[in-house]
C-alpha cells in the first residue's frame, strides 16, 4: 500500500521498507545508547583521575539521563509540530557533535553540565522513537518492531560500555569515550540517510501532514500541553507502567553503575578492562527483549511483567553474595528480566494510550530516566556509607514493589 495519503496503514513485516525502518532504528539505538552509557565502564578510572567519589562519578550518567527526562515531553511536542523523523535526526546530530567535544572538557562540573545538554538532545530520539515506529508500521507489526528497537538499545549500551571499558586502561578514559563518540557519529550518519529517503520518508511526512493541522488549530500552549499529559497521567494502567519504568530502570542502572567499584576493590581486585566484559551480559537482554512480545501473547502482559520484575529482584540478590560466579549469574538474571520488562512495558504504553500517543511514550521516558538519574545517584550514597549489601537490597526492594503493584492492580486483560 502506498505510503502517501490517508489510506496508508503502515509497513508490514517482510516488506522492504519495514526492513529499512528496523535498520534505521538499529543505527539510532546504537548511536544514542552507546553515547549515553559509555562513561559507566570508565567510572572507577574517572573517579581516580578526577579525585572524586563513586557517587560523584556516577553523576556523569545521572546528568545525561536527567537531561533526557527533562526534555522528552518537549521533544514530543516538537515532533508533532515539525515531524518525528526530522526531530530525531536533528537531536541525534546535535548530541553526537557534543559527544565528540565532551571528553576534552577539563572541568568536571562543566562536563556534567554538557552531559545534561547531551541528554537533552538524545531525548529527541528516545522520546519519539517508539511513537514513530508505531506511526509507520502496521498494527500487526507494532509490538514486534518496538520490542526489536528495545533489544537494539541493549546492544548500543553494550557497545558503548565495552569499547570504553576495554580502551580505558590502554589510552585513558578520555580517549576511550572519544572512540565511542566516533562510532556513534558513524551510526547517526547512517540513521539520517536511511530515514531521509524512499517510502519511509514519505510515510513519515504523510503521517505528519495528517496530524499537523490539528496541532496548528489547537496550538501548543501550556494548557494544550497539560491536557495531553493529563490524558495519560490519569490512566491507571499507564501510571503502573510509568512507576515500573522508574523503579526497574533505577534499580538496573544502579547495579551497573557501582558493580565496577565493588569488583575493582579487594577481595576481587579485577582490572577495569576485565570488568568491562561483564557488560556482555547485555546480550541476554537483547535476546529477552526480542522475545518479550511472544511471551506476552502466550501468557499475558501482566504475568510477564510480574515475572520479569521478580526475576530482576532475584538477580540483584545474587549480586550481594560473595562468590564471583554467583555475582555474574546475578547480572545475567537481572539483565534478562529488565530488558524483557522494559520492552513489554514501553510497547504496552503505545498500545494502551488511545490519545496523545507521543506524549504517552514521552512520559514513560520521563519516569524511566528520572529513575535512572535519581536512584542511580542515591544508591551511590548508600554504597559509600552502608556498603554494597544495603545498596543492592534497596534496588531489589524497588523491583519487588513494582511486581507487587502490577500483580495487584494491572488489568488481567492487558
Amino acid at each position: 500500500m502506498s505510503a502517501q495519503g490517508q489510506q496508508f496503514s503502515g509497513f508490514t513485516q517482510g516488506s522492504r521498507e519495514y526492513a529499512r525502518l528496523l535498520m534505521a532504528m538499529f543505527c539510532a539505538g546504537m548511536a544514542v545508547f552507546a553515547q549515553l552509557y559509555s562513561p559507566q565502564a570508565a567510572l572507577p578510572a574517572m573517579a581516580r583521575d578526577l579525585s572524586i567519589s563513586a557517587d560523584a562519578a556516577a553523576l556523569s550518567i545521572s546528568a545525561a539521563t536527567a537531561g533526557l527526562a527533562l526534555a522528552s515531553i518537549v521533544w514530543a511536542f516538537v515532533a508533532d509540530a515539525w515531524g518525528r523523523a526530522r526531530t530525531m535526526i536533528l537531536g541525534l546530530s546535535l548530541a553526537t557533535l557534543l559527544g565528540l567535544c565532551l571528553p576534552w572538557v577539563s572541568s568536571y562540573p562543566l562536563l556534567l553540565g554538557l552531559r545534561v545538554f547531551e541528554g537533552i538532545f538524545l531525548a529527541a530520539v528516545t522520546g519519539v522513537a517508539i511513537s514513530f515506529i508505531v506511526s509507520v508500521t502496521h498494527f500487526s507489526a507494532q509490538v514486534t518492531a518496538t520490542s526489536l528497537f528495545i533489544s537494539v538499545t541493549s546492544l548500543g549500551g553494550l557497545v558503548g560500555r565495552l569499547v570504553s571499558g576495554v580502551l580505558v586502561e590502554l589510552v585513558g578514559w578520555r580517549w576511550a569515550l572519544m572512540a565511542v563518540s566516533i562510532l556513534a557519529a558513524c551510526a547517526a550518519s547512517f540513521f539520517a540517510v536511511l530515514l531521509s529517503r524512499g517510502a519511509l520518508a514519505q510515510a513519515a511526512a504523510s503521517f505528519n501532514s495528517l496530524t499537523k493541522p490539528h496541532a496548528t488549530k489547537d496550538g501548543f500552549s501550556l494548557t494544550h500541553l497539560v491536557q495531553k499529559l493529563w490524558v495519560n497521567l490519569k490512566h491507571p494502567k499507564l501510571l503502573l507502567l510509568y512507576f515500573a519504568a522508574f523503579s526497574l530502570m533505577g534499580a538496573f542502572v544502579s547495579i551497573y553503575n557501582y558493580i565496577g567499584f565493588v569488583l575493582e576493590a579487594p577481595p576481587y581486585s579485577l582490572p577495569v578492562s576485565l570488568i568491562s566484559f561483564l557488560f556482555l551480559t547485555y546480550l541476554f537482554g537483547t535476546f529477552s527483549s526480542a522475545t518479550a512480545s511472544k511471551l506476552a501473547r502466550r501468557f499475558s502482559a501482566k504475568k510477564v511483567l510480574v515475572a520479569c520484575s521478580l526475576l530482576m529482584a532475584g538477580g540483584i540478590a545474587l549480586t550481594a553474595l560473595s562468590p564471583l560466579p554467583v555475582i555474574i549469574a546475578g547480572l545475567v538474571i537481572l539483565t534478562t528480566g529488565f530488558f524483557a520488562a522494559h520492552a513489554l512495558a514501553s510497547g504496552q504504553v503505545s498500545i494502551i494510550a488511545t490519545r496523545a500517543k507521543t506524549q504517552a511514550t514521552a512520559l514513560y521516558n520521563v519516569f524511566y530516566y528520572v529513575g535512572s538519574a535519581s536512584v542511580g545517584w542515591a544508591t551511590g550514597l548508600l554504597l559509600a556509607h552502608e556498603g554494597w549489601t544495603l545498596a543492592a537490597a534497596s534496588c531489589g526492594t524497588l523491583a519487588l514493589l513494582s511486581a507487587t503493584l502490577i500483580a495487584l492492580f494491572f488489568s488481567p486483560r492487558a
